[in-house]
C-alpha cells in the first residue's frame, strides 16, 4: 500500500490537462491534499472537481515568471499549508530544424521547461529543507534521457531538468528531501495531439497514420497513457520510496535505458 505522511499536501503544476491533471486525481484518490497550478483557471476547476475533499488551493501561474511564482506559492501556502511534495510537470513543445530554430523559440523551451522548474523548486524546496521532509518530482522526458532531430531546444531544456534534478538529489540528501524526475515517452496527452498535428500538415498523412508513428518509437507499439506516468509520480511522492533520489525514472516501454 502506496503511504503518505499524515495531512500530506502537494502542488502540481500544468495540472490542467494530461499527465499534472492524472497525477493530481491520483495523489488526491490516494488521501494527499492537492493544490493545483497552472495558466488556464477553469482547466484547473474542471481538474479539482474530482477531487472529494482532498482538495489544497487552485492557483493561475505563470510558472516563467519569478514573480508570479514567488507570489503564488506563497498564497497558496497560506491557504493550503506547507507544499510536503511538489510536481513540477508544466511544460511545452515545439519542433523546428536546428537552422530553423531562433533565439526566440531557443528562449521559449528554455523557460518553459527548464527554468519554470527552477522557479518553482526555489520557491518551495528550502521550506521542505527546513521542516526535514519533501518530495520534489520533475516532470522529464525521454528527450532528457536521448536525442531526437528537431527539436534541440526542447532536448536541451529536459536534459537540464534531468540535470538539475541529480545535483538537487545531491545538495539535499541528509535534509529530508528527495528530488527524482520520471521520464515519459510519447503519452496520450494534448502535447502529442498537437505533434500528431504536426506531422498531418506537414506530411499530408493522416491523424491515425501520425499518431501510430509516434507510437512506433515505444517497443510495445502504442502511446504510454497519463495514468501510467501518474503512478510512477504517485511511488515517488510515497513514504516508500524514501531511499529513491536523483533518478531520472523513464516511463516509455523500453524505448530507452537509465542503468
Amino acid at each position: 500500500m502506496t503511504r503518505f505522511w499524515p495531512n500530506a499536501h502537494a502542488l502540481v503544476t500544468g495540472a490542467g490537462s494530461g499527465i499534472g491533471a492524472a497525477t493530481a486525481l491520483a495523489l488526491a484518490k490516494a488521501g494527499v491534499r492537492v493544490s493545483v497550478a497552472g495558466r488556464r483557471i477553469e482547466a484547473l476547476k474542471a481538474t479539482v472537481a474530482a477531487f472529494g475533499d482532498c482538495v489544497g488551493a487552485i492557483g493561475a501561474i505563470d510558472v516563467t515568471d519569478e514573480a508570479a511564482v514567488t507570489k503564488g506559492v506563497a498564497r497558496i501556502e497560506a491557504e493550503a499549508g506547507p507544499i510536503d511534495i511538489l510536481v513540477n510537470n508544466a511544460g511545452k513543445a515545439a519542433s523546428a530544424a536546428f537552422d530553423k530554430t531562433g533565439a526566440a523559440l531557443w528562449s521559449d523551451m528554455l523557460a518553459s521547461n527548464l527554468t519554470s522548474v527552477f522557479l518553482v523548486t526555489h520557491a518551495v524546496l528550502p521550506g521542505m529543507a527546513r521542516r526535514g521532509r519533501g518530495r520534489v518530482i520533475n516532470v522529464a522526458s525521454t528527450a532528457g534521457l536521448a536525442g531526437y532531430a528537431y527539436v534541440s531546444a526542447y532536448v536541451a531544456a529536459k536534459h537540464g531538468v534531468v540535470g538539475l534534478t541529480r545535483s538537487l538529489a545531491l545538495e539535499y540528501a541528509r535534509r529530508g528531501v528527495t528530488v527524482n524526475a520520471v521520464c515519459p515517452g510519447y503519452t496520450d496527452t494534448p502535447l502529442v495531439a498537437e505533434a500528431a498535428a504536426n506531422i498531418v500538415a506537414k506530411t499530408g498523412r493522416s491523424e491515425e497514420e501520425a499518431r501510430a508513428a509516434l507510437a512506433k518509437t515505444n517497443p510495445m507499439q502504442r502511446l504510454v497513457t497519463p495514468d501510467e506516468v501518474a503512478d510512477a509520480i504517485l511511488w515517488l511522492a510515497s513514504e516508500g520510496a524514501s531511499s529513491i533520489n536523483g533518478q531520472a525514472v523513464a516511463v516509455a516501454g523500453g524505448e530507452v535505458f537509465t542503468g
